[in-house]
């Protein structure tokens, strides 16, 4: 397990279990930016069928719907996992290891957070306006996000 080179140290005083730990403390302050946008969507998500309008959805919204709360889920899991295998593995010596997989969790977690937001767009824009805008803005939506997440880093990157 190696590290990109975006997390190898500028510092070449720095020590390998320094360099480690700062890329544990990186991805740590990046998931919790992340958990906090997920698990207001997650609970807001949580509520809808609660209201008075949810009855009013056609099938294929509510299976919009359906898919979009199970995203969210996964979504939660994916970023929350890292703080699970901390407490499973604490002095263990495995922080190597705890990089590697939060940097997958949060990679994942950032490409389900788009994927909902989304998804989000869709089901409201079908809702309101109709399926052909939802369409257009659920892919603009995603757009962006692949734009400023991807896109942009990586020509910073090259």
């Amino acid at each position: 397990m190696s590290l990109d080179e975006s997390e190898k140290s500028a510092d070449p005083d720095e020590r390998p279990s320094e360099q480690i730990t700062r890329n544990w403390n990186e991805l740590l302050q990046e998931l919790r930016v992340l958990q906090t946008g997920v698990q207001i969507l997650t609970g807001f998500l949580l509520t809808v069928p609660f209201t008075d309008r949810f009855a009013d959805l056609d099938d294929r919204q509510r299976t919009i719907y359906l898919g979009l709360l199970v995203g969210s889920v996964i979504t939660t899991c994916l970023i929350v996992a890292p703080v699970s295998f901390h407490r499973v593995l604490f002095r263990q010596r495995q922080r190597p290891w705890l990089v590697y997989a939060a940097h997958l969790c949060a990679r994942g977690g950032l490409t389900a957070m788009a994927l909902v937001s989304a998804a989000v767009v869709l089901l409201v824009f079908d809702v309101v306006v109709g399926t052909t805008a939802a369409t257009i803005a659920a892919i603009a939506v995603l757009a962006l996000y692949v734009g400023l997440w991807l896109v942009v880093p990586l020509f910073a990157r090259n």
